[in-house]
């Protein structure tokens, strides 16, 4: 790097061209830091994956490089991917109060809570690492102790402004700090790194508390048992809930193993204003009178295992919707849930159900800026450069164009991908380089021990079944000597299919006989050699294309 010309590095991993797994490092020189640590939900055809996180090798070949991770706020996107990186990068982490208090609930899990170095901020204070001073700014989000980011930085100042939107009337009366923002603005931002997700939506976004005086309205005009499903981590949304079934004299309990989570740590760290003796247990609510009751519960995305998805397919432990309850669903459907959620909405209303739902009665408001608070942000930092984040590819371009209205050089914003190194300078920028990116897909307690070919194998199963050939052979001269037994999972069924069972055995035999002949006597071979003749035999025979797995045993 020249002594003249200082530049510094930004280098995204996740949450670049989608919506999930946020993790962007910054680097000067031959220091780093991280922001952000997610985990996104996998895709229809990543088959049985739990979650996905961010390729890491980047941060495991600079490890000693990195001074700090530094976290906006407590979604799953964005520490979600915490407890899979931390037991190897062993640096200090940086959070508000609430942010640290759910990581530390998922270190617990993983066991490797002692070692973590856990650090609380606070708006308006700061950090220093290395060449780094990092600031921190109150943002209103749809989770307690959201904030943003300032990196001063030898070669100008980075804002990050995590998820953020601009509520006048937020439920905690902690508005956004447009005076930081104004500040920072004045004595020059060098890039601006902006929240994108409602870059395509005009307007602002209504404030949280519009969202409780239209819950209160229904709470006011139910008679029967009110079920209310809600985002787990929007703790202002449950507060709205929980005071309105106070204030018409309705007790509430909570269900959903995350929901009742979210509520302890909640709870426990006073940022949920509870009246006593308000909330009780789920089995005391199911003996009370309906209208006395209040039931907040997960499920507002269709989660085949949620409370909510229990209780509408009448499998829930210790409750049953019946045609007295009212069931208010206080959430947006996030892309790709939509069918889920209209399902459980379906098996809800046969069981007799009222089911609230929808933009229509406004019972929902996003946690993201829409497009005129998007230009608020632009216009009170005035970057010189600009990178949109946090968001799919036609979310980033929508807000490129934004920044482009309000004065922004188009050559000084980049609409990045994941792995790509944009360095910037008070005199230029652009992208120089790649890093490694990509994802690491979690399954079980394995973490990226799938790849594309596990899933390739996956999704053939899934789709055709697998066909097993069982054969013994001598060891001498790998004659057949007893066998072919054959078994089918997911192909079709032994005993329906006898013919074509009948017909399978005898082209084994007849495969191995022209073996046999030609002294084909290694099993590698052999076991080829099976495979390809048996996958074209039953694709003739079913058009099906089933994993043929030749099994040889030595007599």
């Amino acid at each position: 790097m020249s002594e003249k010309v200082k530049s510094v590095s930004i280098i995204p991993l996740g949450g670049l061209g989608e919506i999930g797994k946020n993790m962007t490092v910054i680097r000067y020189g031959e220091e780093m830091i991280l922001i952000d640590a997610g985990l996104t939900f996998p895709e229809d055809d990543m088959l049985g994956i739990d979650i996905v996180i961010p390729d890491v090798t980047f941060l495991m070949e600079n490890k000693n490089k990195i001074k700090g991770i530094f976290l906006t706020h407590g979604h799953e996107d964005h520490i979600g991917a915490l407890p899979f990186i931390l037991g190897d990068l062993k640096v200090p982490v940086y959070g508000t109060r609430f942010t640290l208090g759910l990581v530390k609930g998922k270190l617990k899990e993983k066991k490797i809570l002692k070692q973590a170095q856990l650090h609380t901020v606070q708006p308006r204070s700061s950090v220093r690492k290395g060449p780094f001073r990092v600031e921190f700014f109150r943002v209103s989000h749809s989770i307690p102790d959201a904030i943003g980011m300032a990196v001063h930085t030898p070669a100008g100042v980075i804002v990050h402004t995590g998820d953020f939107k601009f509520d006048q009337t937020p439920v905690d009366g902690e508005l956004i700090d447009y005076f930081k923002l104004a500040t920072l603005g004045e004595k020059g931002v060098l890039c601006l790194m902006s929240d994108s997700t409602n870059a395509e939506v005009a307007g602002h976004t209504m404030s949280e508390k519009e969202v409780g005086r239209n819950l209160e309205d229904i709470f006011m005009e139910t008679t029967g048992r009110i079920i209310a499903a809600s985002f787990a981590s929007n703790v202002h949304r449950v507060q709205q809930i929980m005071l309105a079934a106070h204030k018409c004299g309705r007790k509430v309990a909570v269900t959903g193993r995350s929901m009742v989570n979210i509520y302890e740590v909640s709870r426990d760290l006073g940022y949920l204003k509870i009246p006593q003796n308000l909330v009780i247990d789920i089995d005391k609510a199911s003996k009370m009178p309906p209208e006395k009751v209040c039931i907040i519960t997960t499920g507002s995305q269709g989660e085949p295992m949620s409370a909510l998805s229990r209780l509408a397919m009448s499998n829930h432990r210790q409750m049953e919707i019946n045609a007295e309850d009212t069931v208010i669903i206080s959430a947006s459907p996030i892309p790709g849930n939509e069918i889920p959620i209209a399902r459980t909405i379906d098996h809800l209303l046969k069981l007799g159900a009222k089911v609230i739902y929808g933009k229509a009665v406004d019972i929902h408001v996003s946690g993201h800026a829409g497009k005129e608070d998007l230009k608020t942000m632009l216009n009170l930092t005035k970057p010189q450069y600009f990178i949109p984040i946090h968001g799919e590819y036609r979310m980033q371009v929508a807000h490129a164009k934004i920044a482009e209205q309000l004065g922004v050089e188009k050559d000084n914003i980049f609409i990045a991908s994941n792995g790509q190194e944009i360095e910037l300078s008070k005199e230029k920028g652009g992208i120089v380089g790649r890093v490694p990116s990509g994802v690491i897909m979690v399954d079980g307690l394995g973490v990226g021990d799938v790849g594309n070919v596990v899933l390739k194998d996956r999704k053939q199963l899934s789709q055709d079944g697998i066909f097993i050939v069982i054969v013994g052979l001598s060891k001498k001269d790998s004659r057949l000597v007893s066998g072919p037994d054959v078994v089918s999972r997911g192909f079709v069924y032994v005993r329906e299919s006898e013919a074509l069972m009948e017909q399978t055995k005898a082209h084994v035999k007849k495969t191995l006989d022209k073996l046999h002949k030609e002294k084909v006597y290694d099993w590698g071979s052999i076991k080829g050699a099976l495979r390809d003749s048996m996958g074209k035999f039953l694709y003739d025979k079913t058009k099906r294309r089933p994993m043929v797995i030749p099994i040889i045993m030595e007599v």
